[in-house]
């Protein structure tokens, strides 16, 4: 089934995509625009990105690695991501 017709993406293959990444590094985040890149192309109009992903979430293959599974549950409490306060410029620039 053709899932982009922009480009002419095919279901199989975004499934020998998924695949072929998982297969390369079993740890990658396996996003639409790495599948776009593997398959040498780019997105178009979006339409199809609806069905893209539904396409991408019915692979077997594409399961968060098991090794970044929790990662956001360890930084329970933590909401500034690690940066210093005020390093927002529209902080900066109200306490200056």
């Amino acid at each position: 089934m053709i899932v982009c017709h922009c480009t002419q993406i095919s279901d199989h293959d975004i499934r020998a995509a998924v695949d072929w990444m998982r297969a390369a590094d079993p740890e990658t985040i396996i996003t639409p625009g790495k599948i776009y890149h593997a398959l040498g192309k780019r997105a178009d109009c979006g339409g199809c990105m609806p069905l893209f992903l539904d396409t991408m979430r019915g692979c077997d293959n594409l399961a968060v690695p098991p090794i970044l599974r929790g990662l956001r549950a360890n930084r329970t409490g933590v909401s500034h991501e690690g940066r210093r306060k005020g390093h927002r410029v529209s902080q900066r620039s109200a306490t200056v």
